[in-house]
């Protein structure tokens, strides 16, 4: 029979050892295809894998929902939303945050990001001199842009009116940037454009066809 030295050894050994085990933890993270309530992920490099909604990888890729163009993964513990093309990349704990976006047929770059903690879909547009949101994803976030200065830009569909604003936080990947300078407007955008207020605050560099982010400020 252990005596009780012997069994607070035994268990200090254990806790020692549990704590010991390293966890691994996905560094990058491709989905490669999609299905009702599954979608096939890339993981480090590795085979294709086909994972279950509410299924959780050894690497820590827990597959949270899926849609027709996208699925909702939580990667070591962060949620993050990625069409397919699109991957995440975690970045090393002493390296500046940095995210991969895909190009899609026609070259353009899509990505599922978050004004204010809300989920909106972004083209990145280098032509646009700020973040640019429809009213309705700013009101989505929160965002009372009706006490922005107003003014007017010309659209594809004519005239609209605009206003001046700022977000709180507007997030792309492992990218979360504060006080971010926007524009809304009321009508004329179909989706929000992920513009310079944002983009320079990064680095903007090219790896094949995908453009990457890289933190600066």
């Amino acid at each position: 029979m252990a005596t009780g030295f012997m069994r607070h050894f035994i268990v200090a050994s254990l806790v020692f050892t549990a704590s010991s085990v390293p966890t691994a933890h996905a560094a990058k993270v491709t989905v490669v295809g999609l299905f009702p309530g599954k979608a096939v992920v890339v993981i480090d490099g590795a085979a294709p894998r086909t994972i279950s909604v509410g299924q959780k990888t050894p690497e820590g890729v827990l597959l949270v929902s899926t849609t027709s163009d996208r699925a909702l993964l939580e990667i070591n513990g962060r949620k993050e939303t990625l069409e397919i093309g699109q991957h995440f990349a975690s970045p090393s704990g002493a390296g500046p945050s940095r995210v991969a976006i895909a190009a899609d047929s026609q070259g353009h770059h899509w990505i599922v990001g978050q004004v204010n903690g809300r989920s909106t879909r972004f083209l990145v547009d280098t032509g646009a001199t700020t973040v640019t949101l429809p009213a309705s994803v700013a009101r989505a976030a929160g965002i009372d842009y009706l006490k922005g200065e107003r003014g007017a830009v010309q659209t594809a569909n004519g005239v609209a009116a605009a206003f001046r604003t700022r977000a709180d936080t507007v997030s792309i990947g492992d990218i979360t940037l504060y006080q971010v300078d926007a524009v809304v407007l009321e009508t004329g955008l179909d989706s929000a454009l992920l513009g310079m207020s944002f983009l320079s605050r990064t680095e903007m560099t090219r790896d094949g066809a995908n453009l990457v982010l890289t933190k600066r400020f």
